[in-house]
């Protein structure tokens, strides 16, 4: 992944939804119910990519035991 401008961990929302290959809608969806990592800073969204990985893993890890 680039670094960005904000730092090597920290992305925005376009970049996290081009990380997580999901749609605008699909992603505020998943910030709303509070299902997915991240903090507002000054009315925007920012996400540390390294949490985004783990958050995957776990994701992946819940579909396993279903």
């Amino acid at each position: 992944m680039e670094v960005t401008k904000m730092g090597p961990n920290l992305i925005d929302f376009k970049e996290a939804k081009q990380y997580l290959k999901v749609s605008r809608s699909t992603l505020y969806r998943l910030l709303q119910t509070g299902k997915i990592p991240a903090s507002k800073v000054g009315g925007q969204w920012r996400f540390r990519s390294e949490r985004l990985d783990r958050w995957l893993e776990d994701q992946e890890n819940l579909n396993k035991k279903t």
